[in-house]
């Protein structure tokens, strides 16, 4: 499993929590490392999440986040395995449109 890097210019530590910004609530979110690289989120490192500023008037929300733990836990490598089974599982065909025990009939012409 590679090692997602911090996205600020030019450092090469490893990323340990996720920024979110939620521009309609003027607010940057500050969590645990997502599980994957999302577009419109950014992976930091500890020196740079710790030391993140916002403009003035927004809010800055922390999440505890854990620093000893850059490998993913047992739970979460069995969470990833139900996901991955359940995606794996054929989808039950679509029923039709309307009250169930009924099907349409082309009108005669």
């Amino acid at each position: 499993m590679s090692v997602r890097r911090c996205t600020r210019a030019a450092c090469p530590a490893a990323a340990v929590a996720t920024l979110t910004y939620v521009y309609a609530d003027q607010t940057a979110v500050i969590g645990p490392l997502a599980t994957a690289a999302e577009p419109h989120t950014y992976d930091l490192c500890v020196e740079h999440a710790q030391r993140l500023s916002v403009p003035q008037g927004w809010n800055v929300i922390r999440l505890a986040i854990d620093t000893a733990t850059s490998e993913p836990s047992r739970d979460d490598l069995l969470a990833l395995a139900d996901a991955v089974r359940e995606a794996g599982r054929p989808r039950p065909e679509a029923e039709p449109p309307g009250p169930p025990g009924l099907r349409s009939v082309p009108p005669r012409d």
